[in-house]
């Protein structure tokens, strides 16, 4: 009973394997049926852009410092305060300021009083001088110590407006109206400004005028110039899209890791405090913008009628090129327009393009039927074909390359 069984299971597979081959091997398939794609000559925009991120700061930031050092006394604003040009911000203990003011005064004074007794002496001097009274070296001795005291009032004189005009330092006020976005002290703490001026209030000038610096890829910037439009989002607002310009393309590069980047200053109104400082910007600048433009698919440019392909198309006629020599101007194609039942080609002249549609400038007008490609149905899956010209990253179908 089992040989028997296993004879029937062996005559089934030998049957199936000969009908696999008959059906893949031996002539009589149908071919796919082939149609040709075509597209209509429309209105519609070109635009490109390119892809940077940046940094959204104020346009006006302004660090206020101290010039002098000593010890916080009192602080009067905090974090995003709202200030006025002029208005005081904090104050430095001015005990030692004051004591090195009334120094420098009493050091004055006393240098005054010896600046009129060497008066004296000096007009005394010369006239005893003018009536021979005296010897040249005592006029002389005279003249010099006269000379002496009125510099070391001079010196003193500067010595009282420098601590006074420290003293006005211990008073620190905002330099413009805005709002203060960072506060680096507390009441209590020394700053020292021996070498360099401590910052101690960031102020931020007008946060509803905001600008976004980004960094933009050596190969992407031939094509960034001011004015051009810019649309960036931040994750902070994922939802919203948030529009501005070009308004600088700085000429400094920055390398870092061997990458080149070119920092673009574009203006982005912030009506809605929405944009805060320091957020990140994931920035689209549109290089090329063209509205209501004669377009066509750029495959288009491609097809080019294989006659083997094309007899397999009833009722089509295809017409036959017109010789032409090669021209030089790159915005001169030609394109296959489907009229009736007739192919027939036509030269056009290009614009610009977005790699997916190409504007065309003279040659055809809205509504023509222009050739794309060739579809091949085959089970239900199609097949389009531009000129011969596939990607070789797709995947064939077994026999693909047959009619090649």
């Amino acid at each position: 009973m089992n040989k028997k069984l296993r004879k029937y299971l062996i005559f089934a597979a030998v049957i199936l394997i000969i009908a696999c081959i008959g059906y893949f091997l031996l002539p009589g398939r149908k071919e796919a049926p082939v149609t040709l794609s075509t597209a209509k000559v429309e209105k519609g925009d070109i635009a490109t852009s390119i892809t940077a991120t940046g940094t959204i700061e104020p346009i006006t930031l302004v660090e206020v410092g101290t010039q002098v050092s000593g010890v916080i006394s009192k602080l009067y604003v905090d974090y995003n305060s709202e200030v006025k040009a002029g208005q005081v911000l904090a104050e430095l203990d001015k005990r030692l300021l004051v004591s090195e003011l009334e120094n420098a005064s009493a050091t004055l004074q006393s240098r005054q009083v010896d600046l009129d007794l060497q008066k004296k002496n000096y007009d005394r001097q010369k006239m005893l001088w003018e009536k021979q009274a005296i010897s040249k070296v005592d006029w002389e001795n005279a003249e010099s110590t006269y000379k002496t005291a009125q510099l070391a009032v001079t010196s003193s004189k500067a010595a009282v407006l420098k601590a006074q005009t420290n003293l006005g330092y211990a008073t620190i006020t905002s330099t413009i109206d805005g709002v203060v976005v960072s506060r680096a002290v507390e009441e209590g703490q020394t700053v020292a400004a021996s070498f360099n001026t401590p910052t101690l209030f960031t102020i931020a000038n007008d946060l509803t005028k905001m600008r976004v610096i980004a960094n933009v890829d050596e190969a992407d910037i031939g094509g960034v110039k001011e004015r051009q439009r810019v649309t960036f989002t931040v994750d902070a607002f994922p939802n919203d899209e948030f529009e501005g310009k070009v308004i600088q393309v700085r000429l400094e590069a920055t390398t870092t890791s061997n990458v080149v980047t070119y920092q673009v200053v574009i203006d982005a109104p912030n009506p809605d405090l929405k944009l805060k400082p320091g957020l990140t910007a994931n920035v689209n600048i549109y290089t090329l913008e063209e509205k209501n433009v004669t377009i066509i698919p750029s495959k288009a440019l491609r097809f080019n009628p294989d006659p083997e392909l094309m007899k397999s198309i009833r009722d089509l006629t295809i017409a036959e090129p017109k010789e032409q020599t090669a021209s030089p101007d790159k915005t001169k194609k030609v394109v296959w327009v489907k009229s009736g039942n007739s192919l027939t080609p036509k030269q056009v002249t290009l614009g610009a393009t977005d790699g997916v549609h190409i504007a065309v400038i003279e040659g055809l007008n809205i509504g023509d039927e222009i050739a794309t490609g060739i579809a091949q149905g085959m089970n239900n899956a199609v097949e389009e074909k531009s000129g011969g010209e596939s990607s070789p990253f797709m995947p064939q179908r077994p026999g693909g390359n047959r009619n090649r």
